[in-house]
């Protein structure tokens, strides 16, 4: 028996769009454009690339600020795939994601101003131009900020999900159980490295969240091509509607 209806597909389709583009573009705009020109401990080799690569670095915050809107694109088509499921789990995972869409968007606010610090505008003049470097770097190193407070939100909101995946059976059993795990991973390394700053020493920042970036981008590619996997007629759903 199929129990879902033609939203949740056209849902499920939305989503894998949206996941897989909003992959590529933080890949992109983080790898090939901003972290080139982002010199570690020089602020003025960071200063002057950024000024001469003016556009590839405003391309970047573009990247960013799409990123955003495909979370929240994201956490629609989500809400629709998962509300008849568990309602509100379902709300939940939203509402968290959404708040990590709210602080990741601050990250470009924070690159603008450090463009604006390094401009050449009037009031700019009563400061050396090494202490405006500088506080350039600072408001680029706050970016980075942003995404850490944010990222608890967002491996709570991939946790939820995988959690209502694996109630739903929409996708493959195997792959929901690697979700749960690689997600509340990543909130755990959240909120330790929040509270202990040299736990990156420990556990690579990196290992923070590729488990559960490799299990979004896994489900993303199985919604475009797959689309969701109906319950077996054993195995019904359950949840509150």
């Amino acid at each position: 028996m199929d129990n879902i209806d033609n939203s949740q597909r056209t849902a499920a389709k939305v989503a894998g769009i949206a996941g897989i583009l909003a992959f590529v573009l933080v890949v992109f705009g983080n790898y090939v454009l901003l972290e080139p020109l982002v010199v570690p401990r020089n602020a003025v080799d960071t200063a002057r690339n950024i000024l001469a690569h003016q556009t590839q670095f405003r391309l970047a915050l573009i990247c960013f600020v799409t990123y955003g809107i495909g979370a929240i694109v994201l956490l629609s088509a989500l809400y629709v795939i998962f509300a008849p499921v568990n309602r509100g789990l379902a709300l939940a995972g939203a509402l968290f994601r959404l708040v990590f869409a709210i602080l990741w968007l601050i990250a470009p606010l924070n690159s603008l101003a450090a463009l604006r610090l390094l401009g050449d505008a009037p009031y700019l003049k009563i400061f050396e131009p090494e202490r405006l470097q500088a506080l350039a770097r600072v408001q680029l190193a706050g970016s980075f900020d942003d995404y850490y407070v944010g990222l608890p939100f967002f491996g709570l909101a991939a946790t939820v999900c995988a959690w209502l995946w694996l109630k739903s059976n929409y996708i493959p059993r195997g792959l929901s159980i690697f979700g749960v795990i690689g997600s509340a991973w990543c909130v755990f390394c959240a909120v330790v490295y929040l509270i202990f700053p040299d736990f990156n020493k420990i556990v690579n920042d990196y290992l923070f969240d590729s488990p559960m970036a490799m299990f979004e981008l896994i489900v993303s590619i199985w919604l475009l091509v797959k689309g969701l996997k109906s319950p077996e007629p054993d195995q019904p759903r359950t949840g509150n509607a």
